[in-house]
């Protein structure tokens, strides 16, 4: 047996008996759901139970009251087709998460859907189910945890202290962004994180055999990480392994529990078919004979098992009482950190912000990009909370923060992050320093590679989290680099995507503009994209508030009313200037528009779109991107349908168009 000391909690009233009830619980209350709903993944609930409820009862610390309690550790479930493992230890140990909704699984407006899904029940520490993104936003809540634990602990107060768990499977580790998140905390040495692997060894398609046979210990090894092999039922060598993993405080640990897929199933346990489809009706009820389990009432919880879950409530109330007691302590020993703790986990940023931002004035011609880096490096000082890097390309994004250490193994005292060229894995870990709270994280890469992230932003935009992108290099704008490096479509895509704010500054006064209005944001990343190449001023500070609207008018005709409305964004609104200027000398009255942001534009009253973009004049759009969307605000759009090339940009933009003779062409045209 495990001796007492090693558990941080040591059930006194749990005997064999009640222990095999209690897993049978979690088994059968998922299988049950799965059924009912006609869809859905019993098999890994019923395989992992033995795990999970060891880690649950004997060593998660966490207050099901209070699912928000900052101190608590965090757990992850990365396999989220397994769903209904956690719904059932959310219920079962006294989450707001009813019986009702157990039964309602995968069921219209029900807290339970298919997939764990952030802010829709409490205890779900973040959106899962697109494989490997729970496991890399695990990697990025314990550097989180390390990160403020070297901001705020002191000797003799230690109010950061918590550990990471995340129950990952076959298909976690097969997906990239995994593995590129592992590699990173072993790098990092992050040993307060523990992944709980599921070797069942069966995937959709049959056998892990049929794709999956490298040795996943000796890779993780020769990632950094410690590894622990176990058979996942057997609770004692669970516990044993997870005691080892806490101890290990050098190394992320992976622990490879060694289970049965749909465990008890007579016909359907270590098949494929456990996966992803409900037992039957007669599988199930030859389970629960199997298990010795009761036919009747399905979503049977006996009494004695529901109480002895519930003492979550008991010990998560007492171990949040006693760190609020020495957080009271550490606050009269340290009021100021304890104040910017008290600001930074509430989400609030510092008073005052546009004060600091720099201003750039007409003699001023510089990439966004530099321009951007200018700013961060103005508001950092005043953000502390302000931590992030780039995917190795730290020199053309200008992410670097001046003056500071990289955070590196051992010194999380730093502020910068390399994060090498990981753009996947990079997105997730960004994802899961914003969900563990008190963190505004950003990270940079070229705007082509935000393809290699997407799915990570998707869900950040999904979950409303404040993550800040960096997208360099974006355009042909680049040049010489060519087709492979220029983005073209991006630009539409990431426009597509709901709760994405993406802002394309015209120059350094937007730049700034752009940067405040990310940080404020606290329901939903922002995507700033910069150009490589240099770009005018063409905006006073004034004039640039409005890219807090999304757009606004820039230029309007002196003396005559607008004939015809240009809109430009990001560098190509110079271009936009210019043609007003060419219109102008023929007598044709021009309004130009800067419209940085489309989310925000459309997020303002109609009568100040229509005042910015009157319906009854004809408008010209001019973009280096897929012209895509534009039909909304233009009749006539200048933008690239194919692919970019290589040569200087300036050459690039004369083939492809983009110039202001074309704009004055087109508005002629329409008129």
């Amino acid at each position: 047996m495990i001796a007492v000391n090693e558990l941080p909690f040591a059930p006194e009233t749990l005997t064999d008996d009640l222990a095999n009830r209690a897993v049978n619980t979690i088994r059968f209350l998922a299988a049950d759901a799965v059924q009912k709903a006609k869809s859905g993944h019993p098999g890994m609930p019923m395989g992992m139970a033995d795990v999970a409820f060891v880690l649950w009862t004997q060593f998660l610390r966490h207050n099901p009251a209070d699912p928000t309690w900052f101190n608590r550790d965090r757990f992850v479930l990365s396999a989220g087709h397994g769903s209904m493992l956690l719904y059932a230890l959310l219920h079962l140990t006294g989450y707001d998460l009813s019986l009702d909704e157990i039964k309602n699984f995968r069921q219209w407006g029900s807290k339970t859907p298919g997939h764990p899904e952030y802010g829709h029940a409490p205890g779900v520490e973040t959106t899962t189910g697109p494989l490997g993104q729970g496991a890399g936003m695990s990697v990025g809540m314990a550097l989180a945890e390390a990160l403020l634990a070297a901001r705020y602990n002191r000797p003799g107060y230690t109010i950061v202290d918590h550990y990471t768990y995340a129950l990952v499977s076959d298909g976690d580790l097969m997906e990239g962004v995994a593995s590129e998140a592992a590699s990173l905390a072993g790098h990092w040495r992050l040993g307060k994180l523990i992944w709980l692997y599921d070797d069942n060894r069966i995937s959709i398609d049959g056998s892990t055999d049929l794709a999956f046979t490298e040795d996943r210990a000796a890779r993780f090894r020769a990632y950094g990480w410690d590894t622990i092999a176990v058979d996942g039922h057997d609770r004692v060598a669970v516990a044993r392994a997870l005691a080892a993993a806490r101890r290990q405080t050098e190394r992320p640990t992976l622990i490879l529990c060694r289970t049965h897929i749909g465990y008890g199933a007579p016909t359907r346990q270590d098949t494929a078919q456990a996966h992803g489809e409900p037992l039957g009706e007669a599988e199930l009820a030859a389970a629960k004979a199997n298990l010795g389990w009761p036919q009747e009432p399905w979503f049977y919880i006996p009494d004695d098992v529901l109480a002895f879950y519930r003492q979550a409530l008991s010990r998560g109330a007492a171990a949040q009482a006693e760190w609020e007691a020495r957080l009271a302590a550490y606050r009269r020993a340290y009021p100021d950190e304890a104040a910017q703790l008290d600001r930074v986990l509430a989400g609030e940023l510092p008073p005052d912000l546009e004060a600091a931002l720099p201003t750039f004035g007409p003699e001023v011609k510089q990439a966004t990009r530099v321009t951007s880096g200018v700013v961060l490096n103005a508001l950092a000082p005043r953000v502390p909370e302000l931590i992030g890097g780039s995917a190795d390309l730290t020199p053309s994004n200008k992410t670097d923060l001046k003056g500071v250490k990289d955070v590196q193994a051992g010194q999380f005292d730093g502020r910068y992050l390399r994060f090498g060229v990981r753009e996947h894995g990079m997105g997730a870990i960004l994802n899961g320093m914003a969900l563990h709270g008190g963190l505004i994280p950003y990270g940079g890469t070229f705007l082509v590679f935000s393809d290699y992230m997407r799915p990570s932003i998707r869900l950040a935009a999904m979950m409303g989290v404040r993550v800040i992108y960096v997208f360099t290099h974006d355009s042909i704008g680049l040049g010489e680099d060519g087709p492979t490096h220029q983005p073209i479509e991006q630009l539409p895509g990431l426009r597509a995507m709901p709760n994405l704010h993406v802002i394309r500054p015209a120059d350094g006064n937007e730049t700034a503009q752009a940067w405040l209005v990310a940080l404020e944001r606290r329901h939903g990343p922002t995507a700033l994209v910069l150009t490589r190449q240099n770009v005018p001023t063409v905006t006073t500070p004034a004039q640039a508030r409005g890219l807090r609207r999304g757009g606004y008018v820039l230029a309007d005709p002196p003396a005559a009313a607008p004939a015809v409305v240009l809109i430009g964004t990001g560098s190509e609104v110079a271009i936009a200037l210019e043609a007003q200027h060419l219109l102008a000398a023929e007598g044709i009255p021009a309004r130009v528009v800067s419209l940085p942001c489309w989310e925000l534009f459309e997020a303002q009253p109609e009568a100040y779109r229509r005042e910015v973009l009157p319906p009854d004049l004809p408008a010209v759009a001019i973009e280096a991107a897929s012209p895509f969307g534009w039909e909304r605000y233009a009749d006539r759009v200048i933008g690239i349908e194919r692919f970019g090339a290589s040569a200087p940009y300036q050459v690039i933009y004369e083939k492809f168009g983009l110039t202001a003779a074309a704009v004055v062409a087109a508005a002629k045209a329409l008129l």
